[in-house]
């Protein structure tokens, strides 16, 4: 059997798509298909369920799959012990992530990673929407909500503080909020009601029930570039503006909010050495910037709206 159609069969079970699996592999999405076939003309059996949204594996795909990871898993243990050969992780892993935490928290991180392993590439998805596991759109995901069923390993990464923040600007130039009551009146920056991904970030209504959204959007950083430009108030993780000098949080006793970021991944993967190394160094390095993640509380000597 051609160990070439082998791995172009393992490209496509973890990416599930042919041109994700063509990206991987650094060829033409039709080099990836014409493979497929000759595999599947070799096995006697469909390795792959065509659907709309890519390729599944089949119940022969789902049987040949672990046994080709093994001959992976040995390739790459000969070549490293080859004289000459440098150790280190080969390969590509796709982490799937929230926006902001994507590329505040994680980018620099991952950059560090990916020069110490040069064998290694590393593709963060930082998307303003839920990564699926399911559809295998990401080796690594790391989410707002727990995943509730399938063959997942599963950790809780984090937490993370969010808060209400307006620039300065725009307080000092407003009467002072003592309340959830003073938010009356106040112009807020959030989500788009329908576009979002997650009830988890459902979080104004817990405080304030606006009556005027200044601008709306799907993407948390645009938000914090509006709350900066004076648009109005909005809840906000603290790792993304807590370090602005030109914002300032509102009602700091009461309007704090903690979420959790759970990090998981296909069980099938847990075995496979650059996605244990890069779950490793995901768990050390954001346990690294806690206190990033949950600043601690400091008093407040000013209302939100008196100058500091």
């Amino acid at each position: 059997m051609d160990w070439d159609n082998l791995r172009y069969f393992l490209e496509l079970a973890r990416a599930g798509t042919l041109v994700g699996a063509a990206r991987r592999l650094g060829v033409d999405h039709t080099t990836v298909a014409r493979r497929i076939q000759a595999l599947e003309k070799q096995v006697g059996s469909p390795l792959f369920a065509r659907e709309a949204a890519g390729h599944r594996l089949s119940e022969a795909g789902r049987s040949l799959l672990p046994q080709v990871e093994g001959m992976e898993a040995a390739f790459l243990a000969v070549e490293h012990a080859a004289p000459g050969v440098r150790q280190g992780l080969h390969g590509a892993v796709r982490i799937g992530a929230t926006e902001g935490f994507g590329n505040l928290v994680l980018a620099p991180q991952l950059a560090h990673f990916a020069s110490e392993h040069p064998g290694l590439v590393v593709d963060l998805l930082a998307l303003p929407r839920l990564v699926h596991l399911s559809r295998r759109e990401a080796d690594i995901v790391i989410s707002l909500e727990r995943p509730a069923r399938g063959a997942v390993l599963v950790v809780k990464l984090a937490e993370y503080l969010l808060q209400l923040y307006g620039a300065q600007a725009y307080l000092a130039a407003r009467p002072p909020i003592h309340s959830a009551a003073d938010l009356a009146g106040h112009s807020f920056v959030s989500y788009v009601d329908d576009l979002l991904f997650t009830k988890e970030l459902q979080i104004l209504d817990e405080l304030h029930r606006p009556a005027h959204f200044s601008l709306r959007s799907t993407s948390v950083l645009a938000q914090y570039e509006a709350v900066r430009a004076g648009a109005g108030l909005a809840v906000l993780p603290a790792f993304v503006a807590a370090q602005d000098a030109s914002l300032q949080t509102v009602l700091p006793g009461s309007a704090r909010f903690v979420r959790t970021f759970w990090m998981s991944m296909p069980e099938e993967n847990k075995h496979v050495a650059r996605m244990q190394a890069t779950w490793a160094f995901l768990r050390s390095a954001v346990e690294a910037q806690q206190a990033l993640l949950m600043p601690p509380q400091r008093a407040s000597p000013h209302a939100a709206g008196q100058s500091a």
